[in-house]
């Protein structure tokens, strides 16, 4: 098997893999269907981040869904 000479190229591979660990493939695939299908991100975009721009995309969409359900809870409490 290939492998590379360059010690940089090595740390850029540990660091991605030590940065993605905490997700499971499982869990990949159901948040990246659930941005595509209900938040209009293409594939391509969502495989084009980086692993820290993915999760801090994740977390902004996460906190506005939370503001949303509070807005309607209290709309609907308002009634």
């Amino acid at each position: 098997m290939w492998k590379s000479r360059d010690p940089n190229s090595e740390r850029c591979t540990r660091f991605f893999l030590i940065s993605t660990s905490h997700d499971s493939l499982v869990n990949y695939y159901e948040t990246n269907f659930a941005m595509i299908q209900h938040h209009k991100y293409s594939l391509s975009e969502l495989e084009s981040m980086m692993p820290w721009e993915r999760r801090i995309y994740i977390e902004l969409l996460i906190q506005h869904l939370k503001e949303e359900k509070e807005r309607m809870e209290s709309e609907k409490r308002n009634r």
